[in-house]
């Protein structure tokens, strides 16, 4: 029996680190298991679980940096440069003058026929 443990040892040894699904063990089963051998067993299933959840984790996060870094590059605006200016030529500059006093005209007129209609006499 010793023998057999010690050979059990020596090759956990020689293997070095090995993640493998432990299943829990219960003393019913396996009378020749000691409590401490259940803790050690229960422990090591707990180990291997978080791992599991901390890779996971890990992936998960990974995928949500890309997805993030994916929508905020969609989201940038194109590059739109400003057109030059350049100066209004004469006949541009004499054009604009008359929209602008146009506007200004209809403004007044309409407020100039608002004003008449405000100050008539009473009937």
């Amino acid at each position: 029996m010793s023998r057999s443990i010690a050979l059990a040892v020596a090759l956990i040894a020689l293997a070095g680190p090995v993640s493998a699904q432990v299943y829990p063990y219960s003393p019913a089963g396996r009378p020749d298991l000691t409590t401490g051998d259940i803790h050690r067993y229960e422990m090591d299933r707990l180990r291997n679980q978080a791992d599991r959840s901390q890779a996971l984790a890990q992936s998960q996060s990974a995928q949500t940096r890309a997805t993030i870094q994916s929508l905020q590059a969609r989201r940038q605006p194109p590059l739109d440069l400003p057109e030059a200016r350049r100066p209004l030529t004469l006949e541009e500059a004499r054009q604009a003058r008359q929209a602008a006093e146009a506007r200004s005209g209809a403004v007044v007129r309409s407020t100039t026929q608002i004003d008449t209609w405000l100050d008539r006499r009473p009937q």
